[in-house]
C-alpha cells in the first residue's frame, strides 16, 4: 500500500493510493487513527484494517489528486537517525575514510519539509547541499534485534533529501547544527509498505536532479551498511519505536564535492527519486527575515 499524509481543511489526513484512486481513510474508516504513526502503533492489525477499509471504498471517500496538499508522511517521529558516508563513492569524494562502523547522527522533526514544499536556504550560510536518500520507517518496537530479524521491524520506505549546511557541518566533528537547520529535511511524498519492495529496499535506483540536471545516480545495493545492519546496530543502543526514521545515506555527487561547489539557491528545483518508492520534489527559498534578525546590527561570525 501507498500512504499519503495530506492537509485536508486544516487537518492532517491519511490518504491511501489504490491503483489510480485516492481513498480518504478518514471517510473510509473513521474509527482508525488519522496519522500513519497511529496506524503503525496498532501493529499488524492497523495495516490489515486499512486494507479492509479500502477494498470497496464508498464514492464519498474518493479524492482527486488536485486536492492533495502534502505533509511529511510522519510528522512527529520520536527519532530521525541518519547514516553518514554510507556509500563508498561519497566517502571518497568527501575525503573520508571508509567507516568500519556506521556514522550515525540525529535529525529533528522541526527540520522536516513535505513534498512540493520549500527547502530553506538559511540566512546564516549559502552552502545548502542536496543529499538523495532512501528512508526506512520502523513498524514495531525494536530492541536488541539481530540482523537476520531486523527487516521484520520495517513497516515501509520513503524518500528523503538530507539538506546539509556544509559550512556549519564542517565547523565541528559533530554534525548536529549543520544537519538541523529549519526546513532542510525534505521527506515524502508517500510511505510505501515494505511488502511492495525488495527486502531492505535493496537494489533500487536512487538519483537526484537539480534544475533538471542529474547530480546523483546510484543504487541502494551499494550502501556499505544496509538497512538490516543499521537497525540491528542501533537497536543495541536504544529502542526504536513505530514511526521512527532510519535515513540510509547518500551516494556520491553532492554539491560540496564538485569543482566549483554547487549550492542550492532560491528558485532552484530539486528532485530525489527512489525506484518504486517515489519522487520527492522541492523548490528552494531563502529564509524570511525575522524581527530578531532585522534587529541585529551585525550578523554573528562563524
Amino acid at each position: 500500500m501507498k500512504f499519503i499524509n495530506t492537509n485536508l481543511k486544516g487537518k492532517p489526513t491519511l490518504v491511501v493510493r489504490k491503483g489510480r484512486s485516492l481513498v480518504n481513510l478518514a471517510v473510509a474508516a473513521p474509527k482508525l487513527p488519522r496519522d500513519l504513526k497511529g496506524i503503525l502503533d496498532m501493529g499488524d492489525k492497523g495495516l490489515a484494517a486499512v486494507k479492509q477499509a479500502i477494498a470497496k471504498p464508498a464514492k464519498k471517500a474518493i479524492m482527486r489528486e488536485a486536492e492533495l496538499v502534502h505533509l511529511p508522511p510522519i510528522m512527529n517521529p520520536s527519532k530521525i537517525l541518519c547514516l553518514g558516508v554510507n556509500y563508498a563513492d561519497h566517502a571518497k569524494e568527501m575525503k573520508s575514510a571508509k567507516p568500519s562502523f556506521p556514522v550515525i547522527f540525529a535529525r529533528h522533526s522541526s527540520t522536516l519539509v513535505a513534498h512540493n514544499g520549500a527547502m530553506i536556504r538559511p540566512a546564516a550560510s549559502e552552502q545548502l547541499d542536496y543529499e538523495a536518500e532512501m528512508v526506512a520507517i520502523i513498524g514495531r518496537p525494536a530492541r536488541h534485534v539481530s540482523m537476520d530479524d531486523a527487516l521484520d521491524y520495517v513497516a515501509g520506505y520513503s524518500c528523503f533529501n538530507d539538506g546539509s549546511i556544509r559550512e556549519w557541518q564542517n565547523l565541528s566533528s559533530q554534525w548536529t547544527l549543520g544537519k538541523n537547520f529549519d526546513g532542510t529535511g525534505a521527506f515524502g511524498p508517500e510511505f510505501v509498505t515494505a511488502d511492495e519492495l525488495p527486502a531492505g529496499g535493496r537494489g533500487l535506483k536512487i538519483s537526484c536532479k537539480l534544475n533538471g540536471k542529474v547530480m546523483q545516480r546510484s543504487n541502494t545495493k551499494l550502501m556499505m551498511f544496509d538497512v538490516a545492519e543499521a537497525i540491528s546496530i542501533i537497536s543495541q543502543a536504544m529502542t526504536l519505536y513505530p514511526g521512527d526514521l532510519i535515513v540510509s545515506g547518500t551516494p556520491g555527487g553532492v554539491g560540496a564535492a564538485r569543482k566549483p561547489p554547487v549550492w542550492m539557491k532560491a528558485g532552484d528545483k530539486v528532485e530525489v527519486e527512489v525506484e518504486n518508492v517515489g519522487k520527492l520534489v522541492n523548490t528552494i527559498a531563502n529564509e524570511a527575515p525575522t524581527p530578531t534578525m532585522l534587529n541585529q546590527q551585525t550578523a554573528p561570525k562563524i
